[in-house]
């Protein structure tokens, strides 16, 4: 059952969804940040395969980056 494909910020949502977290913080970047910051506890309390923390922590940074570049592009 961890054994998990990631491709969506949805998908990693659905993940932290099934150990009882929901995060929504308001902006997007901050919702981002801290699903990394449960994702990688649920690694180091081995909760989850490392594929499955590898995969995810993915997704997050690309998401990361996007957010990043539409924040730029607003300021311009």
């Amino acid at each position: 059952m961890d054994e998990m494909s990631f491709r969506t910020l949805y998908d990693v949502q659905q993940l932290l969804k099934r150990y009882g977290t929901y995060v929504h913080l308001g902006k997007r970047m901050w919702d981002i940040e801290l699903m990394s910051i449960e994702v990688k506890r649920l690694y180091e309390n081995g909760m989850v395969e490392k594929k499955t923390f590898i995969n995810a922590q993915l997704v997050l940074k690309r998401e990361h980056r996007i957010e990043e570049k539409k924040e730029k592009d607003r300021s311009k």
